[in-house]
């Protein structure tokens, strides 16, 4: 299977460094092939293929770079049976739409071994709404079409900045990954982990809390039932008290096991200490100001430089230091949460 990954980019939006960073650290010994394509040109003088437009640009570490002109589903195809690659990256160059280039590849007749696997729009965090007012449909299209945003100059953008510009992207794209830690404090596997979407920290929490609900289940009717064996040459009276009392508890654990949970979640590119982290965790407790906390965990940018990671089971809290994520993360489960109480509690 050859999967095919589009990094585009408005403009110096720093894709050419991002995607250095997969070939370098995430896709290291892969067949690479990486196409820079400029949709719409055509004409090539020499090169590698020319007569199927296809230009080999230069080959090192293990990845061959070329461009493509001309028909490019024709061109891809000759790319896919000459060199087999297990994994292509196309670099989208000039303005363009993303969804264009989507298009295209999905278009091209490449048969069941190959798959669009992502589309990642690199937006620079400083000049976001500038693009946006200037360039809305071409900009606009990059943003609403990628599965992962990743914001680059957040290393030098102020915090206010980045918090607005994750807000103008939300406003097109409200399900993408947003990638707001800088990209050289991430490892390149961290990034395509990202981009294919493999992680998701509420699904995590979600099915731990179902376990732990399954486990009660478990050990409820394990109880029962001794309870049952216990009582059961009791006189008829008092049998029809224990079976009385059997429904009320079997309709009060139905509750239980059946509780619909829900989550609340938010990514922030803010800072914490680890004091305050403790503080908003111990906070959780409070069920009448938040609702009912099961789980909760995160990871933030910390206060020193380092990332703080946090885990959370009612009368049980724990915070280390962890490695850079690609954004802060904080997850809730429980029931009856209290939304706007619990996005106050962990606001900056």
């Amino acid at each position: 299977m050859t999967k095919i990954d589009i990094v585009s980019g408005f403009l110096g939006a720093g894709k050419t460094t991002l995607i250095r960073k997969l070939i370098r650290e995430a896709l290291a010994g892969s067949q690479v092939v990486l196409i820079e394509n400029e949709f719409g040109e055509i004409g090539i003088d020499g090169g590698f293929l020319k007569d199927s437009g296809i230009e080999i640009k230069e080959m090192n570490s293990g990845c061959i770079c070329c461009s493509l002109v001309g028909d490019f589903g024709t061109s891809l195809k000759e790319v896919l049976s000459t060199y087999h690659p297990e994994r292509i990256l196309i670099e989208p160059s000039g303005v363009g739409k993303l969804s264009d280039v989507m298009k295209a590849v999905q278009n091209a007749g490449l048969g069941a071994d190959v798959e669009l696997n992502s589309a990642v729009a690199v937006v620079d965090a400083v000049k976001c709404r500038m693009y946006l007012k200037n360039f809305g449909e071409f900009f606009i299209n990059q943003i609403a079409h990628a599965g992962t945003i990743l914001l680059s100059r957040t290393d030098i953008a102020p915090a206010q900045k980045i918090q607005e510009a994750v807000e103008l992207i939300r406003q097109h794209n409200p399900k993408a990954n947003i990638i707001t830690t800088p990209l050289q404090q991430l490892d390149g596997a961290d990034v395509l982990k990202t981009m294919e979407q493999a992680t998701d920290l509420e699904k995590e929490l979600m099915e731990q809390v179902k376990a732990m609900q399954e486990e009660h289940h478990h050990h409820h009717d394990h109880d029962h039932a001794h309870e049952h064996d216990h009582d059961h040459d009791h006189d008829h009276d008092h049998a029809h008290d224990h079976d009385h009392a059997h429904d009320h508890a079997h309709h009060h654990h139905d509750h239980d096991a059946d509780e619909i949970f829900e989550s609340f979640g938010m990514e922030t590119p803010a800072s914490y200490s680890a004091e305050r982290i403790k503080s908003c965790l111990e906070a959780l407790g409070q069920e009448e100001k938040y609702g009912l906390v099961l789980r909760a965990k995160g990871m933030v940018p910390s206060l020193n430089g380092s990332w703080i990671y946090f885990d959370y089971v009612p009368g049980e809290t724990q915070v280390r230091e962890g490695r850079p994520d690609v954004t802060g993360k904080i997850c809730v489960i429980g029931s009856k949460l209290r939304q706007e109480a619990l996005k106050e509690l962990f606001a900056e």
